[in-house]
C-alpha cells in the first residue's frame, strides 16, 4: 500500500511536470524531448521502487529505423520502454490520444505518429504517411494486440504495423516485456513489486515482402514474444 501511495503522490506531478517541460524543448528538435522521455521513464519506475533487466541489446540495428512489436501487458510497459530502449524512437498511438488536452499536444509536438482506425480509407491514409516517417529515418514502437491483456496472456496481433513495415521495407525487432503484469494488471490500480524483464529479439527482415505474406510475418514475430510472455506467466 505505501508502494502505490508514494507512486501516485510522486509519479502524477512529476508527468505533469514533464509535459509543460516537453512543450518548449521540442523547440530544440524531437530528440532531446525523447531524452526527457528516458529520464521520466526511468524515474516512474524509481517512484515504483522497480527494476528492469534488459536482454539482447546487441539485437538493435543501429544503422536503421525499424519498427518494434512488443506486447503490451500494462500501464508500465510505456516507463520501461523508454528506460530499457538506449535510442531514439517514436510511438505509434490511437489518433484519439492526440486529442487529449495538454497530452495530445506534447505528443504531437515529439513526433509521435497517429493512427485514425475510424474508417477503412483513413486508417490507410495513417498508415502510408507512418510508414513515410519511418522510411525518413524514424524508428517506432507499436502494441500489436492494440490494448492491454486483460489476464497476462498474449492477445492476438493486428495487422497494421505489419503492414506498415512491408510498406516502409524496414526490419521488424520483436521484443518481449514479462514481470510488468504482475506489477499493474489491466483492471487494477495497486502496485505490486516484480520483476521485469525485457528481451530484443534479433531483427526481421521485411525485405521484399509483399501484403498477402502479413499473415507469415505476423506469425514469425510473435512466436518470440509468445514463448517468452508464457514462460513469465509458469
Amino acid at each position: 500500500m505505501l508502494r502505490t501511495l508514494f507512486f501516485y503522490l510522486t509519479y502524477y506531478p512529476w508527468t505533469f511536470i514533464v509535459l509543460l517541460l516537453a512543450l518548449p524543448l521540442s523547440l530544440l528538435g524531437q530528440n532531446h524531448v525523447h531524452r526527457l522521455g528516458i529520464l521520466w521513464g526511468r524515474s516512474a519506475l524509481f517512484c515504483a521502487g522497480l527494476k528492469i533487466t534488459v536482454k539482447g541489446s546487441e539485437n538493435i540495428p543501429r544503422d536503421q529505423p525499424v519498427v518494434y512489436i512488443v506486447n503490451h501487458s500494462s500501464n508500465f510497459d510505456i516507463p520501461v520502454l523508454y528506460a530499457g530502449l538506449p535510442l531514439q524512437f517514436r510511438w505509434m498511438a490511437k489518433k484519439e490520444l492526440f486529442d487529449v488536452p495538454l497530452f495530445g499536444l506534447a505528443m504531437r509536438r515529439c513526433g509521435y505518429i497517429p493512427i485514425d482506425r475510424s474508417d477503412r480509407r483513413k486508417a490507410m491514409h495513417s498508415m502510408n504517411d507512418a510508414a513515410k516517417q519511418i522510411q525518413a529515418g524514424a524508428s517506432v514502437i507499436i502494441f500489436p494486440e492494440g490494448t492491454r491483456t486483460p489476464d497476462g496472456h498474449l492477445q492476438e496481433f493486428k495487422k497494421g504495423g505489419f503492414l506498415i513495415a512491408i510498406k516502409a521495407q524496414v526490419p521488424i525487432v520483436p521484443v518481449a516485456i514479462t514481470g510488468s503484469f504482475n506489477v499493474m494488471s489491466k483492471d487494477s490500480l495497486r502496485i505490486n513489486k516484480s520483476d521485469i524483464e525485457m528481451e530484443i529479439f534479433p531483427p526481421i527482415t521485411t525485405e521484399g515482402l509483399k501484403n498477402a505474406e502479413t499473415k507469415q510475418l505476423m506469425a514469425q514475430v510473435r512466436e518470440p514474444i509468445f514463448e517468452k510472455t508464457e514462460r513469465g506467466q509458469e
